[in-house]
């Protein structure tokens, strides 16, 4: 069993996404996972980060304009990994910065550093000869993206070679910035399941407690990243606490559906 199979086996899982770089990456990993987060996602700052509103855009820039590379992602990713052994370790972001040494390179990094999935935004299934295959071959979970635009009729593209968890992005938008409603997301979970086995986690817009504990009665798992997102850019160094604090209340909520 994975890392990433054994985290949702347990029930409805809570996923957080904050941006390496942005402020003190290792102490605010830290305090995700000791207020309750089953896997984390680590953003991959990009200057040109399509699907993502102010709060995580604004990350990017702090993270870049503070001289974060892939390597020091990659050492952040390697000593989270010796820190935290158990807890899942995704990366997030786009292909620029995964694809530009080549995919092979990429992808044996991520084994390397302990990393246990990967999130590409802007590769679609189609236009994909080189990123998704080396990362299965590395033992590398490829995590997709569905949207509530995801018909039948492509829904089997998204889901091959997925594996991992499938990431549904709940509204036809940007991080942080709208909620679906929650009929709309039953609706297309409940289609999608019937086509995969694979953990379904639910993201975009998802913010408080209240909303996680919704999607957690009717998804695998429930992703927060703006919200958390934002204490970093409010607090600084001073985030570890904060973080703590709201991923405390995020995962009570969610580990209340189990």
């Amino acid at each position: 069993m994975t890392r990433l199979s054994s985290a949702f086996s347990r029930g409805p899982s809570l996923v957080c996404f904050i941006t390496a770089g942005d402020g003190d990456t290792a102490a605010n990993l830290g305090a995700l996972v000791e207020g309750g987060a089953d896997v984390i996602e680590l953003g991959m700052p990009f200057t040109d980060p399509m699907a993502d509103g102010p709060a995580i855009q604004k990350a990017n820039l702090r993270s870049l304009g503070a001289g974060t590379t892939t390597a020091d992602i990659f050492s952040m990713a390697a000593a989270f990994r010796a820190r935290h052994p158990q807890v899942p370790l995704v990366l997030m972001g786009y292909a620029n910065p995964m694809t530009i040494r080549g995919a092979d390179w990429f992808a044996a990094q991520c084994v390397k550093a302990g990393v246990d999935g990967v999130i590409c935004v802007d590769i679609p299934p189609e236009e994909d000869p080189e990123l998704g295959p080396a990362l299965r071959g590395a033992g590398v979970a490829l995590i997709r993206l569905a949207t509530p635009t995801t018909d039948a009729a492509r829904l089997p593209a998204v889901l091959d070679g997925s594996s991992g968890f499938l990431y549904y992005v709940s509204v036809a938008g940007i991080t942080g910035m709208q909620q679906a409603a929650i009929g709309t997301i039953d609706a297309n979970v409940s289609r999608i399941k019937q086509s995969t086995d694979l953990p379904i986690a639910v993201g975009f817009g998802v913010r408080t407690p209240e909303q996680a504990a919704e999607i957690a009665k009717l998804a695998d798992g429930v992703v927060v990243g703006s919200a958390l997102v934002e204490l970093v850019g409010e607090h600084g160094k001073a985030a570890p606490g904060p973080l703590r604090d709201l991923t405390k209340a995020l995962a009570d909520a969610v580990h209340g559906a189990r």
